[in-house]
């Protein structure tokens, strides 16, 4: 059974218009993009600065592409989403498995496997992130990023209720709010829109895209 979030975020920030089975929701493959090519371009430059060269990748919530940069070598990476036919499809992945974690917010990887962590576009269909991001934090190497990265798009049934109610800086806070109840440090958040072009305001044309990291703790440090 999941735990309970702490009770800094109410329950009711979790709710969801459409509680049926998720794995009812995810079993037909969408092989579309959920954001545009500007928001596409700034997630994989966004993930090319802070992932370690060579390294094993943890692609959370994955589906048929990871918007790794093409220029970017990992060692391996290992997708765990929804649906099996959409990682099949993804060429970025070296392995996968299919697990609910609004259901099971537990990874099944060893303490300290992955040398960093990336969530693109999903953030908000977790209902219990907290419990998830710990989950992060134990399967993380010391010293390596957990990234994640999201627009205003989302599958409305599905998205948590505070998502829904929130402003993309606000929903930026509430990020790094999780990844600090986690365990995580040094947290930044930054707008990434218009193709990886920083900016401190929001507007524009194209799908805005927020990108909000932490780090586990290096030992001794």
């Amino acid at each position: 059974m999941a735990s309970q979030q702490p009770q800094k975020f109410p329950a009711d920030y979790f709710r969801r218009a459409d509680e049926s089975a998720d794995e009812n929701f995810y079993r037909d493959p969408r092989k579309v993009v959920h954001i545009d090519d500007g928001a596409i371009a700034a997630a994989s430059q966004l993930y090319g600065e802070l992932l370690p060269a060579n390294g094993h990748i943890l692609d959370l919530m994955s589906a048929w592409r990871s918007h790794l940069p093409t220029t970017y070598k990992p060692a391996k990476v290992t997708g765990l989403g929804m649906n099996a036919d959409e990682m099949r499809d993804n060429p970025q992945l070296s392995d996968f498995m299919v697990q609910n974690l609004n259901k099971t917010p537990y990874l099944p990887y060893d303490d300290q496997t992955f040398d960093g962590a990336i969530c693109t576009v999903s953030v908000q269909y977790l209902t219990n992130p907290v419990s998830v991001f710990k989950d992060v934090y134990r399967v993380l190497k010391p010293g390596s990023p957990f990234a994640l990265t999201f627009s205003n798009r989302c599958f409305p049934t599905k998205a948590v209720a505070v998502w829904q109610s929130t402003s993309m800086v606000q929903k930026g806070q509430l990020v790094g709010e999780f990844l600090k109840a986690a365990g995580f440090a040094d947290i930044h958040a930054e707008d990434r829109s218009t193709g990886g072009q920083r900016r401190s305001l929001f507007g524009g044309a194209g799908d805005p895209l927020m990108g909000v990291w932490g780090y586990r703790p290096a030992v001794n440090g």
